[in-house]
């Protein structure tokens, strides 16, 4: 019973809200028709937000409206939120846009949800946090370029998030401890940004990233306030602030030539340096250099000394070129970020800065916008030589005696600076000028009678500078300058040497971080690469490459002849696939592989050779056998007769119908230029006699009829035999081997070359 009257409650509760809420209308808040275009709707959004801002408008309705304000341009410039409105009237985005028309179930839905104090089921997103939800488009155009000069805590989260839920107090405080700092705060939902949340790599909720110099970084740790504020901190670049001592003091101080800043030194009692002087220098590195003091460290006195410095509330002091004496001091015992913006945003520029780059131009010599701020820049053309040290000291103090806010003083080195000082008739060191235009356009006037920093070139500019002030179209000159240099920027080398660590870094971050089953397809990658690359060499390590590799013969069009005189074409179609033949010779370690278990199907085709024909064989023997190279089934080796000259008499009585060969006939046969042609798995060969001179033309020396005795009888006349002819009719012996219709010797079992030795 108590349960029903509670559910009745709160669907009465839930009810009046969902008529409050449909009273919501984004067209009559922007002041739009429903037919508007997207420029319109932009329009009257920027009038309104200009109209409205709390820092402007003291309304105190002023923030409400503007959060509206933004609330319904939010809707409107999106198409398809646009078009949910239109349609069904919803404004919660926390609603899928493919259940808005289910209102009924909806309806009672959100009431039984709503109720968390009774059914501890989540709530619905605070209104509040509307402000930090994060869209593809500002994010890109706002967040990412301002994570440059802040950092941001991002938040991601989704609807029906139970951990998210969890964590929302602990965000809460984070939140309101970081954002006073001046550390940005985000909020994306993975539901409806689900383009924002895949560019930032963040793929379940809830998740926690950190955004600095538009680098992503996820957050590792306990969801605890300390953990996550040091993860902000550890985020920064480490060389934001520099620790100050008597004994570096001086040079940091006297930096300002070479840097062009002015010099910012925060003096406390803490050992470390504050995380809001952090955020401050990194919000202005680009203008300031920052050094900090710890009044607790024992190297410091002369330091407090000089610059009488109150020990009991933090001081900072802001130095330009004046290194005895700060031109600026604060003091205070709470100091906050905007005080300290202010005080640097005041400080930026030295007194008399050095035109480096364009950047620094536009910022102290803006364009012409209005009469009443217009600034007029008086610009001195000097060098970096000893002898231009006075006149520059000269310049500084006319400068230092002469401040308005309507006059910019600064100087630029000729050296560095050539296309610009050419531009404004370089024989004049001494420019008044004011832009009028973005592309480079000045008016412009020269000081005639130069610059040496005498009493009366200081009268004679202050003439024209009164005479300027008085008559604004006193600057008769007109001219474009072009770009300036940057000269601060980083070599390249240095350039590639940060992105790679900074690549890097993320590489490990991931690794380390990453959920492992997202990262299996990319180490599987790397480790099939990795195993293909070092089988590869192991491969190649183990393998016994031919002693002798000739070079790949140029083709022929034509039949070349023989050494011989004979000539005679390729009749092999099948092109090699190397441009160099692999002879393997056979020994105790290679038998095994190339014969013995050699592969079914494949062929070893084995010359027979001694160490006085070797290398003659050899050649011949790679020229006929190279164009079936080819064949993939073709293994090609050699067996040197010196070393196992009792191996191819072994052979030849092992064989079916040999005819048996005595021991005296074996220690008289030459079987130099034999080449045979073995299967290891079939356990039969066919055999290549070599040519002997005087032989009949008509007889066939590729005969592979085991006629021993006429072999022997022609063995005599071996001795006269031109070793180099051997082989000239091999290549028609290894046409008929392909064609298989050469006769096969069957043999029971392989004679080893160890057997054979003895």
């Amino acid at each position: 019973m108590f349960v029903n009257v509670r559910i009745r409650i709160v669907f009465h509760l839930k009810h009046s809200l969902v008529e409050t809420t449909s009273e919501y209308d984004p067209y009559k808040i922007l002041g739009v028709s429903r037919s508007a275009s997207q420029a319109e709707i932009k329009k009257a959004y920027k009038n309104l937000a200009k109209e409205w801002h709390p820092d402007k408008n003291k309304d105190p309705t002023a923030e409400d409206m503007f959060i509206k304000i933004s609330k319904s341009y939010e809707i409107l410039s999106n198409e398809e939120r646009r078009a949910n409105f239109d349609r069904y009237g919803q404004v919660d985005e926390n609603q899928p846009f493919g259940q808005s028309q289910h209102h009924g179930f909806r309806s009672f839905h959100n009431s039984f949800y709503f109720d968390e104090a009774f059914f501890h089921f989540p709530r619905s997103r605070d209104f509040a946090d509307s402000k930090y939800l994060l869209h593809h488009v500002r994010f890109n155009s706002e967040v990412l370029p301002d994570s440059h000069k802040r950092p941001y805590l991002i938040k991601v989260t989704s609807d029906w998030c139970f951990g998210c839920i969890h964590i929302e107090p602990v965000w809460k405080e984070t939140v309101q401890e970081l954002e006073p700092l001046g550390v940005g705060i985000g909020i994306v939902d993975l539901g409806s940004e689900r383009r924002l949340a895949s560019q930032l790599g963040a793929h379940r909720a809830p998740s926690i990233i950190g955004l600095v110099n538009g680098r992503v970084t996820f957050f590792h740790q306990a969801i605890v306030r300390q953990h996550m504020r040091q993860f902000i901190e550890d985020l920064l670049p480490h060389k934001l602030v520099e620790k100050i001592t008597d004994n570096n003091y001086l040079s940091f101080l006297d930096s300002w030539r070479v840097e062009n800043k002015p010099s910012i030194l925060l003096f406390d009692q803490v050992p470390v340096v504050p995380f809001l002087f952090k955020l401050t220098a990194f919000a202005f590195r680009d203008y300031v250099r920052f050094g900090y003091v710890d009044q607790g460290d024992k190297q410091i006195t002369r330091l407090l000394r000089q610059f009488n410095i109150n020990t009991y509330a933090p001081t900072m002091l802001l130095f330009k070129e004046d290194t005895e004496r700060p031109v600026d001091i604060i003091q205070a015992r709470g100091m906050k970020r905007q005080i300290m913006d202010e005080f640097v945003s005041n400080n930026k520029f030295l007194q008399v800065p050095r035109l480096v780059n364009q950047q620094l131009f536009d910022e102290l010599c803006p364009v012409k916008q209005f009469h009443r701020r217009r600034k007029f820049c008086i610009l001195l053309i000097t060098g970096e030589d000893q002898a231009f040290v006075s006149s520059n000291k000269a310049f500084l103090d006319f400068a230092t005696a002469n401040k308005k806010d309507v006059l910019r003083f600064a100087y630029v080195y000729q050296r560095q600076q050539q296309p610009l000082c050419q531009a404004l008739l370089p024989n004049q060191p001494v420019v008044i000028l004011e832009r009028r235009s973005q592309a480079g356009r000045v008016l412009y006037r020269s000081v005639s009678g130069g610059w040496n920093g005498s009493n009366e070139d200081k009268f004679r500019l202050h003439e024209e500078l009164e005479h300027l002030q008085k008559d604004p179209s006193y600057l008769t000159s007109d001219t474009t300058l072009p770009e300036l240099n940057n000269e601060m920027a980083p070599i390249f080398i240095i350039q590639w040497m940060n992105a790679a660590y900074d690549y890097i870094l993320q590489i490990y971050d991931d690794l380390l971080y990453s959920n492992w089953r997202e990262m299996m397809p990319i180490l599987s990658l790397i480790f099939s690469a990795l195993f293909i690359l070092f089988g590869t060499v192991i491969i190649q390590a183990f393998s016994e490459p031919g002693e002798n590799k000739p070079q790949k013969p140029k083709p022929k069009e034509q039949p070349q002849p023989d050494d011989d005189g004979s000539s005679r074409a390729n009749t092999s179609s099948r092109p090699p696939k190397k441009d160099f033949l692999e002879v393997t010779e056979l020994t105790d370690m290679t038998y095994i592989s190339n014969l013995v278990k050699l592969r079914p199907g494949h062929i070893n085709v084995v010359l027979v050779l001694t160490d006085a024909s070797k290398n003659a064989l050899l050649k011949k023997f790679a020229k006929e056998v190279y164009t079936f190279s080819g064949t993939q089934t073709l293994h090609f080796s050699f067996l040197n007769a010196d070393k196992h000259r009792h191996w191819m008499p072994t052979l030849l009585r092992s064989a079916s119908g040999a005819t048996h060969i005595s021991d005296e006939e074996e220690e008289s046969s030459d079987y130099t230029g034999h080449v045979l042609a073995l299967n290891g798995h079939k356990r039969y060969f066919c055999m290549f006699r070599p040519v002997f001179t005087g032989d009949d033309p008509s007889d066939s020396s590729s005969d592979t009829s085991l006629s021993f005795d006429s072999r022997r009888k022609g063995s005599s006349r071996a001795t006269n035999i031109d070793v180099h002819h051997k082989l000239d009719k091999l290549g028609l012996w290894m046409e008929r081997l392909m064609e298989g219709t050469l006769p096969r010797l069957q043999v029971p079992d392989w004679p080893s070359l160890k057997e054979t030795e003895s």
